[in-house]
């Protein structure tokens, strides 16, 4: 009978070792490209509380159009939203001086009191969306923001939100002239050259879609600085967000 030779066990520190490779994380991280797209952000209204409102202020109210609707500049939109916007004037809220541009709106308006103005400005927002859903056969909200309000205390910035508001399609519309077909510029009485016939493209005969203001500031206070002329243009200097 053969006899197996003793198997000789190698020491515990002559065993070789596995080589250690480096270890390569390939998932995970931060890598160029990954993750979602990135999406431009818009800057909405700070919901904050509005300032208490003084009935001898104007205010400069500027709405901004939900996304994805047609430009409100379109003729046959504008004469609906305009009326809308002649709709909405009573005796606690006035719309005295307007500018429908491509998303947004401008307004310089007049009101009683906080609850006048707040009321009234939703009260036009739900009027001007009825009319444009109606106009585009949709449903949904028609305006995509909180409306921005800044009150006008002095006859300088009165001034300013009136040339901002009435000249705002000089921001715009890439050489614009003359007065703004799509704002209340023709029912203005402060322009240093009056304008002369008919705004273009407008075949209907309704009634001013302004009111005449009552309040000292806008009615005579902002004349202090002098009438205002065709070629100015507006000023950003905090006045609205578009």
């Amino acid at each position: 009978m053969h006899q197996h030779a003793p198997v000789q066990r190698r020491a515990r520190s002559e065993v070789p070792r596995q080589r250690e490779l480096p270890f390569e994380r390939t998932w995970g991280g931060r890598r160029t490209g990954a993750g979602r797209p990135k999406v431009k952000v818009h800057v909405h209204v700070a919901h904050r509380a509005r300032p208490e409102h003084s009935r001898s202020h104007p205010v400069h109210v500027t709405l901004r159009i939900a996304r994805g609707l047609p430009s409100l500049r379109r003729q046959w939109l504008f004469l609906k939203v305009r009326r809308a916007l002649r709709a909405a004037s009573g005796p606690p809220f006035r719309v005295l001086h307007f500018s429908v541009q491509v998303d947004h709106i401008h307004l310089i308006v007049e009101a009683r009191d906080n609850r006048a103005l707040s009321g009234g400005t939703r009260g036009l927002c739900i009027r001007i969306a009825r009319t444009v859903n109606h106009a585009l056969g949709r449903r949904g909200r028609a305006f995509g923001d909180r409306y921005h309000a800044r009150p006008l205390a002095t006859p300088r910035e009165v001034r300013n939100a009136i040339v901002y508001v009435l000249q705002n399609w000089r921001k715009h519309v890439p050489g614009a002239k003359g007065i703004d077909p799509r704002s209340s510029g023709w029912w203005f009485t402060g322009w240093r050259v009056p304008p002369s016939g008919h705004p273009p493209d407008w075949h209907d005969t309704e009634h001013a879609p302004v009111m005449l203001p009552r309040t000292w500031l806008a009615a005579d206070g902002w004349r202090r600085h002098g009438p205002v002329t065709l070629g100015e243009r507006p000023k950003t200097n905090g006045l609205a967000l578009h």
